[in-house]
């Protein structure tokens, strides 16, 4: 059947770690776009010397946007496509260049945004609204904007940033129980005995994480521990320290990027904030003394969400959120 005409489809793709969400929804004016189906791939885009692989991105979602297309919509056309993946800002050189010729080509799309995964995750919790984005889970990235530029802060990576995030608290908590096994001063005799639960004795700990190509997710794997400690009935000193140090570091990557003098909301996205008080209790307290105006608020949908909803302001000539070479680059080649 023939969709009604006027129906102004739109392709959200959210690319991370465990592969590809390809999602195709209805673009309604006013409003969210209207679902119409979703589809995962089990294999993550592969990445080399030049950056994220274009060819491997499209071999999977070519295929699957056409079999959605046809089974939600058959005889309607894709209006416009938001593709969001995760290092989009430093490797997503191949996608700028080569995913807009290839998707009018394969789909017949000509509207077309590549975002960081930052970008779309900061439009499904705020939408289009001045505000601070912190993702945290392994690693922590924050993101803000004032509807004219972006600000980001942190997201480097395990060995020269993520502060706050989950590998950085495993590591802290691995670190002090270290100290303790050595008979060092900051050690922690029950981050010790978690330590060795988990991984074995401390002196084969090296062999066990230095070699691995998982390094930070291995890392943060322990940062469930340190929370456990921190909310014993006897709470561990050492490890409520490190969630409150880790709280500072996230706030202080939330102050940087939040628009000036914004009375607007900042939302906390990702698996870190399930730990609960021990590190959002001191969080919510150091946003709240270092900026009095803004709201923690709940983010409202995830980075497919937010994929769906830059691909509708596209496809209706609605969007509000700022251009950027590497954060958001916008592809319109109608007419």
């Amino acid at each position: 059947m023939t969709p009604p005409p006027g129906r102004a489809w739109v392709l959200g793709v959210d690319s991370g770690g465990s592969g590809l969400r390809i999602a195709l929804a209805e673009a309604t004016p006013g409003g969210a776009p209207r679902p119409g189906g979703e589809r995962r791939t089990e294999e993550p885009v592969r990445t080399g010397p030049g950056g994220i692989d274009a060819g491997h991105l499209l071999a999977q979602l070519l295929p699957t946007a056409r079999a959605l297309l046809d089974e939600v919509a058959p005889g309607g056309r894709i209006e416009a496509i938001c593709v969001g993946a995760a290092g989009m800002a430093t490797l997503g050189g191949r996608l700028r260049a080569e995913l807009p010729q290839a998707l009018a080509a394969g789909l017949g799309v000509r509207r077309l945004a590549l975002a960081a995964d930052a970008v779309t995750g900061y439009a499904g919790a705020l939408g289009e609204a001045p505000g601070a984005v912190v993702a945290a889970g392994t690693g922590m990235i924050a993101l803000g904007t004032d509807l004219v530029s972006w600000r980001r802060a942190d997201g480097w990576g395990h060995l020269l940033g993520d502060l706050g995030g989950g590998a950085w608290i495993g590591q802290r908590g691995l670190t002090a129980a270290l100290r303790a096994h050595d008979g060092r001063p900051g050690g922690s005799a029950a981050l010790l005995a978690r330590a060795e639960a988990e991984f074995g004795p401390m002196s084969g700990l090296p062999a066990r994480i230095y070699p691995r190509t998982d390094r930070p997710a291995a890392l943060a794997s322990f940062a469930p521990a340190v929370a456990r400690c921190a909310t014993a009935e006897e709470p561990d000193d050492v490890a409520v320290g490190i969630l409150r140090e880790a709280a500072r570091e996230i706030a202080d990557s939330a102050v940087a990027v939040c628009p000036a003098d914004t009375a607007g909301g900042i939302a906390l996205t990702g698996g870190l904030f399930r730990m609960g008080d021990p590190l959002t209790g001191p969080l919510h307290a150091e946003l709240a003394r270092r900026l009095p105006r803004a709201r923690v608020v709940p983010a409202a949908g995830t980075p497919l969400d937010g994929a769906l909803q830059i691909a509708a302001g596209l496809a209706l000539g609605a969007s509000h959120l700022p251009e950027d070479p590497a954060l958001l680059h916008i592809v319109d080649h109608r007419g």
